[in-house]
């Protein structure tokens, strides 16, 4: 009898979602590049479940029914293309493939065009959770035609993580709009962990918080409504792992942090598409600072910062604290709906962002109570220009910006960097103010340049020629 699904790529996130995928009632079938991980698959963590193991492209195939739908869990890139390649003369009308991987949306645009014009179907479809969600249930993001999506739907709903409204994985769109919203995520990811790595460090190197006071700390944080979510939840744990020496082991790890991309792809399409992501952009820029571990310790030993002492309560700057993340976490994510909006009206994706925040709710890395108040907003005013707008988010903010701004200037008293901290604050106040200093920008831009300027006082485009002689200033 053949296999409902076939998955080719068993690294741990193919090996997990395969093994999901058979728990919840659908025989399948596998393809590793490398025989000896098919092997080591079959020998020990596949043992007497219902998934037969292939070692040729066209023996995977074959153990298919048809239509097929094949999963590939491969790196995003070139490899995909290669995988891709190798698929399409083995495959018939109506066959589909699935990219699950990280890749970029534009190739994901791409892939969609030509494998649709050929009679086969293709989603990019966006997985969150990491290896403990990829086999326990992911939130998942699917783009393609709708057609496409719901060949698949009876299989990616019984997998998605099930929270108390549904399935996290939806329809997302055409085309890439799945690797889009899935890059976006990350995006708000790199945002929402800076911000608890400030933090942190501002509780550890201005109050001096050990590390298991740094777990009630945090432990506490997630007991609110605010602040409970899975980042934060695995940062309390984290304090209280200790090392062999009898030390925290989030001491001893050297503060140099990778990153695979899709923080870094966020940002370049923002720029591209004229959406300011201040705060996401200041924590690929925090990795990136960190990445210069030489350079900095010798800086450390040649520029002074300021000495400064608290001598305040630190209870009560503890919960200020908590105040300016979850403040500057609004703001995060206010930066990456806007985003997705400005997209989706580009792109033509017909994005549904509370649809969006509730597949966020269960399964991904950024899964927080706080996303149903983000669904509510957008259910509730689905054109929201900004969540800066919806009603709570509003207030929540009016009523601890002073503790926000409070934590700032603490931290800058103290030479502590807090670059997501201050860019939250910063794209907060220069969406609340109607007048901002560009016209000085645009009056510069017009004296070197001739790039004319509009008025506030009348109609039109105008051009001025500054170097002519003026009346003097009074």
């Amino acid at each position: 009898m053949a296999q409902s699904f076939g998955v080719i790529g068993l690294a741990v996130m193919g090996e997990n979602i395969a093994l999901n995928v058979e728990r919840n009632g659908f025989p399948i079938a596998v393809y590793n590049r490398t025989p000896e991980r098919t092997d080591a698959f079959m020998a020990n963590r596949a043992q007497g479940k219902n998934v037969v193991a292939a070692y040729s492209l066209e023996d995977f195939v074959a153990a298919l029914e048809r239509p097929r739908r094949i999963l590939v869990m491969v790196k995003a890139g070139k490899p995909v293309d290669a995988v891709i390649e190798q698929l399409k003369p083995l495959l018939d009308p109506e066959d589909m493939i699935i990219d699950g991987g990280n890749s970029l949306y534009e190739d994901t645009e791409r892939r969609v065009k030509d494998l649709e014009s050929s009679g086969l179907s293709f989603i990019g479809m966006g997985v969150s959770g990491g290896e403990e969600g990829a086999l326990n249930g992911p939130s998942m993001m699917p783009g393609g035609t709708r057609a496409a999506y719901e060949a698949i739907e009876p299989i990616v709903t019984k997998i998605a993580a099930q929270v108390d409204d549904g399935p996290c994985v939806t329809y997302i769109g055409p085309g890439g709009s799945g690797h889009y919203v899935k890059m976006v995520h990350n995006g708000i990811e790199y945002g929402d962990m800076q911000l608890i790595a400030e933090a942190y460090d501002l509780m550890k190197n201005v109050l001096g918080l050990d590390h298991k006071q740094l777990h009630e700390v945090f432990s506490e944080w997630n007991t609110t409504e605010e602040l409970d979510s899975f980042l934060i939840e695995i940062t309390a744990d984290i304090f209280t792992k200790m090392d062999d020496t009898g030390k925290a082991l989030v001491e001893l790890i050297l503060d140099k942090a990778g990153q695979k991309g899709t923080g870094r792809w966020t940002v370049i399409n923002a720029l591209e598409v004229a959406v300011s992501i201040p705060t996401i952009t200041a924590a690929v820029n925090a990795r990136i600072m960190s990445g210069i571990k030489d350079e900095r310790m010798i800086a450390a030993k040649q520029i002074e910062g300021p000495t400064a002492s608290f001598d305040g309560n630190a209870q009560a700057f503890i919960g200020k604290i908590r105040d300016a993340l979850y403040c500057s976490k609004i703001c995060s994510y206010a930066q990456g709906m806007a985003l997705l909006s400005k997209a989706s009206e580009l792109f033509e994706y017909d994005l549904d962002l509370g649809e969006t925040a509730r597949i966020w709710k269960g399964g991904c890395i950024i899964r927080a109570r706080f996303l149903n108040k983000i669904k509510k907003a957008f259910d509730e005013d689905p054109k929201l220009p900004n969540l800066l707008l919806a009603p709570e988010f509003k207030q929540t903010i009016l009523d601890r910006q002073t503790a926000w701004r409070e934590v700032i200037a603490m931290a800058a008293q103290f030479g502590i960097p807090v670059p997501a901290f201050s860019a939250s604050l910063d794209y907060f106040d220069s969406y609340r103010r109607d007048r901002l200093p560009q016209n000085l920008t645009q009056a510069q831009r017009d004296y070197f340049g001739a790039h004319t300027y509009e008025r506030i006082d009348k109609a039109g485009v105008f051009h001025t020629e500054w170097m002519q002689e003026t009346a003097p200033v009074a």
